[in-house]
């Protein structure tokens, strides 16, 4: 998260495509990959980033919604367990197996739940049926260490006015990656988040 706040999620990303994709995601800057459980083959998928990375990328996967998808995710080799929503026993089996939880919430209420569970942040989700101005709110009472990051319908273009919202970063989906999307243009939709991010950091 230090490194680089940003998620990039693969939803729709085949094992056969995954290293390339991977590795100019990870050359603009990127330390976080998500890999959605409803994509082909997922555990596959984050098992060849895990090899292929090692323990400088934060791999895992999306849409977790049972503690046998975080067990199957852990096997793999992924450490990043992502779910839309708060399961109180999906995050406290992720945290009591030593992985990291990100769930999402969309309330003070949910996001407070997730955190009695033992989640490690926040996703604000879907981010585009709030607004930054909600966010804001919302950390009006969520303590400000907890990292959240913004997940869903964020681009370079409004980055910036997530995370001076408070937002620690964002998730990004089909603004960075969606299937049938080229490597070379998923390289340049990764440079201009990094670049962006690089701007808003100073």
């Amino acid at each position: 998260m230090h490194a680089c706040p940003l998620v990039a999620i693969l939803r729709g990303v085949r094992p056969d495509e995954i290293e390339a994709m991977a590795d100019v995601i990870i050359a603009a800057g990127f330390t976080m990959i998500e890999v959605p459980l409803n994509s082909p083959e997922p555990l596959e998928s984050i098992r060849r980033i895990a090899h292929r990375f090692g323990s400088d990328v934060l791999v895992g996967a999306g849409t977790v919604l049972t503690v046998e998808d975080v067990d199957a995710v852990a096997e793999a080799g992924g450490r990043l367990i992502v779910s839309p929503n708060v399961d109180p026993a999906v995050i406290a089996h992720t945290a009591a197996r030593g992985l990291v939880s990100l769930p999402g919430y969309a309330t003070p209420t949910e996001a407070f739940a997730a955190l009695a569970a033992g989640a490690h942040g926040l996703k604000l989700f879907p981010a585009e049926a709030a607004s930054p101005a909600v966010l804001k709110a919302h950390l009006a009472v969520i303590p400000r260490h907890i990292p959240i990051l913004a997940v869903g319908g964020v681009t370079p273009e409004n980055l910036g006015e997530w995370m001076a919202a408070g937002a620690a970063g964002g998730g990004l989906g089909s603004a960075l990656y969606k299937a049938g999307r080229s490597v070379d243009e998923v390289a340049q939709a990764a440079k201009a988040f990094t670049a962006e991010l690089r701007r808003l950091l100073g």
